[in-house]
């Protein structure tokens, strides 16, 4: 039987005497050298292990609180005393110190277990590019194990440690996690130092948390989100402001959605929906067009320039050390121009802006982690297009600046694990996390291959530190509406759209002509007689952002206490009457969106 080795479920041992980190260390080492080498590139001896749990005497899990947790690293991170290899023998080098977030997790007394087995390079969501074997699916080694961080997410399945890190680019710490019914935790860009961590491509990449609960994901990533200034693309810890709750959680139209021809995967989503919707939280349809076309830009773009920089002088001076598959892969961004770059982000920009109004009707967003999944024969028969199927739903992530969380949904026909994502905009780990707790916990699926249900496991806490941001709500009815000239005015200041509504019937629209970069724009009255009901927007923003939206706002408009339909005040848009004896009478629209449909 797989052991539990939970964050929470160890050191409740600790805490009880019923276990010491020496014994679970030991177990767990003797439990790795029976088990599928394939999962490891390199492991320490127990020598070397001895060292760490020396480093526990006289501490406890009250004052380290990771105090004797076995974890696993992929071998693309550092970790002093082992080899770094990236999965290609001719570039491994011993490393002179520990990356960031290994040394932070070793202060807060996990033990390092090994380094884990990938994709060349990380170049892969498979599992199945190395040369050090193929680490087997937990569940079915007749099928892949996901990748590129395969060995990290089948150790954590198998009880071989309680945690592992990954790194993920492309989808690599939440397809294996999907693949081996585990959380997979992709932060937000940057905020887990890569200081130590060989580049697939540097300003895209991530490093990953694999967890058996979402609580346990939440804990390491609350204590390796520390800021790194030696890292280049580091970024300060950051929190997307709170939505009520629960979140308004956004899911595609079935008609956008590809699961490769695997039915059973196409009802486990559903299922996934229903149960959402079961718990309460409000479904919102959305449209993921532009995150699907801006999947396509990261292998079919000049992001794989990116890999081929990290080694061109091993491509040049020894092309036969990397896997064919993964040369030809990475070879591809040798050819690009600095024209071609450019393009691809001009166009890639385009699509992020048009992608934001999506978090104006949603907070979170649910996809499947992956369409389906394949054997390691339809791979090698097919190994580029099955990989990039497996991206579809990932390879946008990090392009667009978000943050995901997959979480196990159930299991496929075939006995398979399967699960979906929950994902944000930057700075929302904490929302998807939460989000990614509940879920698991309503759907009651084993923790990995024990038989641990994950309705037993404790939630995501969130540090108290990350406060709820203060808002304000204002009330729009003209070029700030979604959509219309002024409305960066508010994007720009993260707004949430609370609701579309009306005015109460007390109001008349008139017309303020533009001039300069001032666009044509309304101007609402409130009257004592003859008013009606004008349509409009509310909007918060966070408080701290009201100043400077103050500041662009122009004579005659201003704001005041705007009447609702439904009788309630709000801050808004008010106009002078003045303008009412020069200013072209457009009430009779009923909305400034309908003025400009009747005047183009």
């Amino acid at each position: 039987m797989t052991p539990d080795l939970s964050i929470s479920t160890l050191l409740k041992a600790y805490r009880e005497g019923r276990r010491t980190p020496e014994k679970t260390i030991l177990e767990v080492w003797a439990r790795a050298a029976e088990d599928d080498p394939s999962i490891w590139i390199n492991r320490p001896s127990l020598q070397h292990l001895q060292h760490y749990l020396r480093a526990l005497e006289g501490e406890s899990p009250d004052t380290k609180p990771l105090y004797g947790i076995p974890f696993a690293i992929k071998d693309n991170i550092d970790c002093v005393g082992l080899p770094t290899t990236a999965a290609c023998p001719a570039w491994s080098y011993e490393a002179q110190e520990s990356a960031y977030v290994v040394n932070l997790l070793i202060e807060a007394g996990a033990i390092p277990m090994g380094k884990t087995n990938l994709d060349q390079f990380a170049t892969g969501l498979v599992g199945v590019r190395s040369p050090y074997g193929v680490p087997q699916n937990a569940f079915d080694a007749r099928y892949i194990p996901g990748g590129s961080s395969s060995g990290s997410a089948v150790a954590v399945a198998k009880g071989l440690c309680s945690f592992a890190l990954g790194t993920d680019t492309a989808g690599s710490g939440r397809v294996p996690a999907s693949f081996n019914n585990l959380v997979g935790l992709k932060p937000t860009r940057g905020v887990l130092s890569c200081s130590g961590v060989v580049p697939a491509c540097r300003t895209l990449d991530c490093v990953s948390i694999f967890a058996l609960t979402a609580a346990d994901a939440a804990l390491v990533y609350n204590l390796t989100a520390s800021f790194d200034e030696a890292d280049a693309y580091a970024r300060k810890r950051c929190m997307l402001r709170e939505p009520a709750w629960p979140p308004r959680i956004g899911v595609p139209p079935m008609d956008q959605l590809d699961f490769f021809g695997n039915e059973s995967a196409k009802r486990l989503f559903e299922s996934a929906v229903k149960t959402v919707a079961d718990m309460g939280w409000q479904i919102v349809e959305t449209d993921i067009s532009p995150f699907l076309n801006a999947a396509r830009l990261l292998y079919e773009g000049p992001w794989v320039a990116e890999r081929a920089a990290v080694i061109s002088d091993l491509i040049a001076e020894n092309p036969e050390s990397i896997l064919p598959v993964t040369r030809n892969i990475i070879k591809g961004g040798l050819k690009g121009t600095a024209i071609e770059a450019f393009k691809a982000q001009y166009r890639l920009a385009e699509l992020k802006r048009i992608s934001e109004a999506t978090w104006n009707q949603a907070d979170v967003l649910l996809m499947p982690t992956t369409g389906t999944i394949y054997t390691l024969a339809e791979v090698e028969d097919e190994p580029i297009q099955l990989n990039s199927n497996l991206g579809r739903y990932t390879n946008f992530m990090n392009l667009l600046d978000l943050c995901g969380c997959a979480v196990p949904a159930g299991f496929l026909d075939t006995g398979l694990p399967w699960g979906v994502t929950f994902y944000a905009p930057a700075c929302g780990d904490a929302l998807v996390l939460g989000c990614a707790g509940h879920f698991h916990s309503a759907v009651k699926l084993p923790l990995g291959k024990t038989t641990t249900p994950s309705s037993s496991a404790a939630l995501p806490v969130i540090p108290a530190a990350e406060k709820k941001v203060p808002m304000m709500q204002i009330a729009v009815c003209g070029a700030h509406m979604e959509g219309l000239a002024l409305h960066w005015q508010l994007s720009e200041r993260s707004a949430r759209l609370v609701q579309r509504t009306h005015s109460a019937p007390l109001y008349q629209l008139y017309l303020l002509p533009g001039s300069g970069r001032i666009p044509d724009r309304p101007g609402m009255v409130r009257v004592s007689e003859g008013g009606s009901a004008i349509e409009m927007e509310v909007w918060e923003i966070p408080q701290s952002t009201v100043g400077s939206f103050l500041e662009g706002i122009g004579a005659p408009l201003g704001l005041g206490k705007v009447q609702l339909a439904d009788g309630s005040q709000v801050c808004g848009f008010v106009c002078e009457g003045i303008v009412a004896d020069s200013a072209q009478d457009i009430t009779s629209h009923g909305s400034w969106r309908q003025w400009l449909k009747a005047t183009q």
